[in-house]
């Protein structure tokens, strides 16, 4: 005779993609199995609960996926506490689906609108991901290694075409408030100036680095900058066009194209600007953030097993624990200013 099953567990992935996805989804499943209960994955982040598109998940199911890249249920950044009938529908599908519980994996916008429905009674548990590193309450999210790891790549291979050509290249990263990508990419990859949102910076301070960087014999430069970062003479954010996602977020980018022809312009120094988009977000994941991801996925349903609903799941030095969603979203986590003052000493 099968066994009852404690209720079900239904998962979704908000916001942008990011690699480590599925290794999270691959562990809700193979937890949950192993403490008797079911899983439906939501298709397409929240828009999946307003619609109603589910699909049952068993261990067949999330065989093999734990090196893939992206989430093999997709996700939107639908934002359904923005419309009265949106949630209504979710929370009429969350009851005709029979979802007990839902684990909702994602980055600020995702948790915002879990922290919304766990203020309505609703069963919910957070899981931390955003490439940018940047949700207040655990020490990393995962996907930020693998974003780092791209970047540190792109430098090293950068870093040949620069000396060969003696120029100075220009690397636009993601990040959007923050520079935590920008910071420990260029860090590991060796750039010579990196600018970021926490750090406002004027033209002239820039290009002092690379005029010292170049008078000592040093005659190519690598820059990096992230795609939010402001210039303090004007303060303004670079876009790609107005458009706003049901978040209120623009459509970033174009800043190192700003600054690399503001760079030659000032200096004379032959400037290319390389621009690495979507390409962090891509590909199958890190050591570091398969490990993290399956960490993360085993102890939200820990969370669901214990009746700890309204946490985030957290990562605390080398531990993983919670914290409520309550506090966990105050603010954002901004690069720490250590980190900043190291990466400045190797500046010029």
């Amino acid at each position: 005779m099968a066994k009852q099953s404690k209720g079900t567990i239904g998962v979704l992935t908000g916001g942008g993609d990011c690699p480590g996805l599925n290794a999270v989804i691959r562990a809700i499943v193979r937890r949950a199995v192993m403490l008797e209960y079911s899983v439906l994955g939501i298709k397409n982040g929240w828009l999946g609960l307003v619609k109603g598109m589910v699909e049952p998940l068993s261990l067949l199911s999330v065989s093999g996926i734990l090196p893939r890249g992206g989430t093999i249920l997709g996700t939107s950044r639908t934002n359904p506490s923005k419309s009265e009938s949106d949630m209504k529908k979710l929370l009429t599908n969350l009851k005709r689906l029979k979802i007990d519980f839902v684990v909702a994996v994602g980055g600020e916008d995702t948790l915002g609108v879990a922290r919304y429905l766990a203020g309505q009674g609703v069963d919910v548990v957070g899981v931390p991901k955003t490439i940018d590193n940047d949700v207040e309450g655990t020490d990393q999210t995962f996907g930020f290694d693998t974003a780092v790891s791209i970047v540190t790549e792109a430098i090293d291979r950068l870093h040949s075409t620069a000396e060969a050509h003696q120029r100075v290249m220009v690397v636009e990263v993601m990040g959007r408030h923050t520079g935590w990508i920008a910071t420990v990419g260029g860090l590991a990859g060796g750039a010579d100036c990196i600018l970021i949102p926490e750090r406002p910076t004027t033209m002239d301070q820039i290009c002092e680095v690379l005029q010292k960087r170049h008078g000592r014999g040093r005659v190519f430069s690598i820059v990096v900058v992230a795609e939010g970062f402001k210039l303090s003479t004007d303060g303004h954010l670079v876009t790609k066009d107005q458009k706003l996602d049901q978040f209120g977020h623009v459509h970033l980018g174009g800043i190192g194209e700003v600054i690399g022809k503001e760079i030659e312009k000032r200096t004379g120094f032959e400037t290319r600007v390389t621009v690495l988009g979507h390409v962090q977000r891509g590909g199958s994941p890190t050591a570091f953030d398969r490990v993290l991801g399956t960490r993360y996925g085993v102890k939200a349903v820990d969370l669901i097993e214990e009746k700890k609903f309204g946490s985030m799941v957290s990562l605390r030095g080398n531990r993983i624990t919670s914290v409520p969603l309550s506090k966990a979203m105050r603010r954002l986590k901004f690069v720490d200013p250590e980190l900043v003052r190291t990466a400045e000493i190797f500046y010029g």
